[in-house]
């Protein structure tokens, strides 16, 4: 019986200190589906679409990062008129920032 991830658990590498192999205790087959995908997923996209999101970045006042997570997870491009989800973005992006002094 294949191994079933945990819920809100994407499949991907064990982010502690674990000693084992890079996959983590599960199927090796699932982490490097997950690592391909990834690679695929962050591929450097061509000079002007990196620099047309660069500049819709920084006219919404987000990272280049923050930008294109979103078009990998939503499938569209944030507007102007996104404003609440550009603040929560922002928000998500303070508590991170704090987060590491816990």
């Amino acid at each position: 019986m294949p191994r079933r991830a945990k819920r809100l658990h994407n499949g991907g590498p064990p982010l502690d200190d674990y000693k084992g192999p890079p996959w983590g205790e599960g199927d090796p087959y699932i982490f490097l589906a997950w690592q391909a995908a990834h690679a695929k997923a962050w591929k450097a996209p061509s000079r002007e679409i990196m620099m047309m999101r660069i500049d819709r970045a920084e006219r919404l006042g987000l990272t280049y990062e923050e930008y294109t997570l979103e078009i990998l997870e939503r499938g569209r491009h944030l507007q102007a008129e996104d404003a609440d989800r550009i603040a929560a973005i922002k928000a998500m992006r303070k508590r991170r920032r704090f987060s590491h002094f816990d």
